[in-house]
């Protein structure tokens, strides 16, 4: 996803179309708790898993956190950190993502599930603005393996570990490979951004990067009581 002063991809960069977030949120009624909740190459090629060689050897899940929502999301081994905002559905149905003046923010679906919490959280961001990189940008980058912490306003930090990176091209998007819960009772967060190649007659990316991780550990922030 794009932003800037002057937004580079305008109304139409939307991380969803109204029929797909129509489906998503029937889904979300549907599963209740289970899923409620500057380097040019970053957008990525669309088509397929961008995942890393098979057989990468990931941690057992944790069991799910209590409910806390999220105050900032840390990818160390892509130097990103960024504060997180609520945000809801647009008129159109699709989800809000952070207001354009403020690109380096992430936005948390707050219709669906806090991280740490059983079910999957969806966080999304943009990849860049019409002169800098954004928050996500990078993030297809991302490989199995990586850790994905997201500090919550108690002060407990929730640790993922990445899965699966994915490109979904928007004319394909299926909103329930993409959200849906990847294994019944987990802790799952889906990290989201823009991708493909920019369009610039639509204004918009022809694609959306969706990354996958899962619960594996959690901790309390120095300092903090909780």
């Amino acid at each position: 996803m794009t932003a800037s002063d002057a937004p580079k991809s305008g109304g139409g960069a939307k991380l969803l179309t109204f029929a797909a977030w129509s489906v998503l949120v029937l889904a979300l009624w549907l599963w209740g708790r289970e899923i409620t909740g500057v380097p040019a190459q970053v957008p990525g090629r669309p088509g397929g898993s961008l995942a890393g060689p098979a057989g990468v050897p990931l941690p057992a899940a944790h069991a799910p956190l209590g409910a806390a929502p999220p105050a900032r999301v840390d990818l160390p081994s892509m130097g990103i950190k960024a504060p997180v905002i609520s945000r809801g559905l647009d008129k159109d149905g699709a989800i809000e993502p952070p207001p354009y003046d403020r690109p380096g923010t992430v936005g948390w679906w707050s219709g669906g599930t806090q991280p740490g919490a059983a079910g999957t959280a969806l966080l999304v961001g943009h990849v860049d603005t019409a002169s800098k990189p954004a928050a996500f940008y990078g993030l297809s980058t991302a490989r199995p393996g990586d850790t994905v912490r997201v500090v919550r306003a108690d002060g407990t930090v929730a640790e993922f570990t990445i899965e699966e990176v994915r490109v979904y091209e928007r004319a394909a998007f299926d909103p329930h490979k993409a959200y849906g819960p990847r294994v019944r009772g987990r802790a799952e967060l889906r990290l989201v951004t823009c991708g493909g190649t920019y369009d610039k007659a639509a204004k918009e990316y022809t694609a959306n990067v969706v990354v996958s991780a899962y619960l594996t550990g959690s901790g309390v922030r120095a300092g903090t009581a909780v």
